[in-house]
């Protein structure tokens, strides 16, 4: 398994597919998997390439769910090795994509692969969902897939998304859910002026500051046993001409809020508003929701999951909800179980981006018994 695994991780590391660009990495595994008698169904939404592979029928429905698409090199000098070439050296294989995620989507398809030659006539569904838009913009991918699928009545029970979940040692972090995210884009109104008469103009700068003291102190929940609690931050400020003797005459505040199940996205709406009221501003807000919270609650899938990796290499994950958000939000609105689990993250997006070979090799045999676990136990 381990050299299937590699070889194949190295073969989709060298298609520059930067998102939302495939470079033809889907196709490559659409036709190891048709060998095998999945279904291939192709979903393209614009620029966006979505891959649904379904082999076996019926329940359970089991997804394993990955992108192709990586995040830019950055200036390649910083590179030891070119992040295409999937080298490997000392064990560890180099490349854009290494860990996030084209080598746990290898680990994924062979798993499913190898289970499929032993088990043709497995029961329920084993299922891909691959996108080339998880890095990017996030519109046409997982979430355009999972519409369609929903509105033909499609459902998938389980899903693995092989996300690198990994903190210090492959297995120590399983994710059973992920925080919300929501960006607010405020613009504050004011009126121009020069800064010797002020009295003359409105600064809507110096108007804001009670309201950011308050939003940025605002304590909106305490988190549960699950998710620590919801978290603001400011992420860009600008107003001004650039010149030192001009009243600004709009201030823009752009800010994230990482909410947890103890909030919801009308909530904080509702609150911000208020605040912005209570101070008097003149504003307009505009609100880009990029997925509400989720949660998988131990059951069935993470039993099986936890199973597999004490099986395999003997260690008990530690489960987190922490970190940013994952296609696991789009999935789990169709009432599915969703896990995380990849190898470790410490270089994703990062010059010398790298996975240790022998984890992915790890990896699939984790994806593999999980199978095992879910459907003949």
């Amino acid at each position: 398994m381990k050299e299937n695994i590699v070889s194949l991780a190295q073969a989709l590391i060298r298609r520059p597919s930067i998102s939302p660009n495939d470079e033809g990495c889907q196709q490559l595994i659409s036709e190891r998997l048709e060998k095998l008698g999945f279904q291939i169904e192709w979903m393209p939404f614009n620029d966006t390439l979505n891959l649904w592979a379904k082999h076996g029928n019926g329940e359970p429905v089991i997804a394993f769910a990955g992108h192709t698409d990586v995040v830019p090199t950055g200036d390649e000098n910083q590179w030891k090795y070119p992040p295409f070439e999937a080298k490997i050296v000392e064990d560890m294989l180099y490349g854009r994509g290494a860990s996030d995620m084209k080598g746990s989507l290898a680990a994924m398809i062979v798993a499913a692969e190898e289970y499929v030659k032993a088990n043709p006539n497995h029961q329920g569904t084993i299922a891909l969902l691959i996108t080339s838009d998880e890095e990017a913009a996030a519109r046409d991918g997982t979430v355009r897939v999972v519409e369609t699928l929903m509105a033909r009545g499609e459902n998938i029970t389980y899903c693995m998304v092989g996300e690198p979940s990994s903190s210090k040692i492959l297995g120590d972090v399983v994710k059973n859910g992920r925080r919300g995210s929501i960006t607010g884009n405020l613009y504050i109104q004011g009126i121009q002026g020069h800064v010797a008469y002020p009295h003359l103009a409105e600064n809507p700068i110096h108007q804001a500051a009670p309201f950011l003291q308050e939003l940025t102190s605002y304590q909106w929940d305490n988190g549960n046993e699950f998710f620590p609690p919801t978290s603001l931050q400011i992420a860009n400020i600008h107003a001004g001409t650039g010149s030192n003797n001009v009243i600004p005459g709009e201030l823009y505040v752009q800010f994230n809020l990482r909410y947890c199940t103890e909030m919801t996205d009308d909530i904080i709406k509702q609150k911000i508003t208020e605040m912005l009221n209570k101070y008097g501003l003149k504003h307009r807000i505009e609100w880009h929701l990029s997925g509400k919270p989720f949660l998988t609650k131990p059951g069935k899938l993470v039993s099986a999951l936890m199973d597999s990796l004490q099986q395999v290499i003997g260690i008990t994950p530690h489960l987190e909800t922490g970190g940013g958000t994952s296609d696991g939000r789009f999935i789990a609105l169709m009432g599915a179980e969703v896990v995380e689990f990849g190898p470790l993250n410490a270089t994703i997006h990062k010059a010398n981006e790298c996975v240790n070979v022998d984890d992915l090799a790890k990896c699939g045999q984790i994806y593999h018994q999980m199978l095992v676990n879910l459907l003949e136990n």
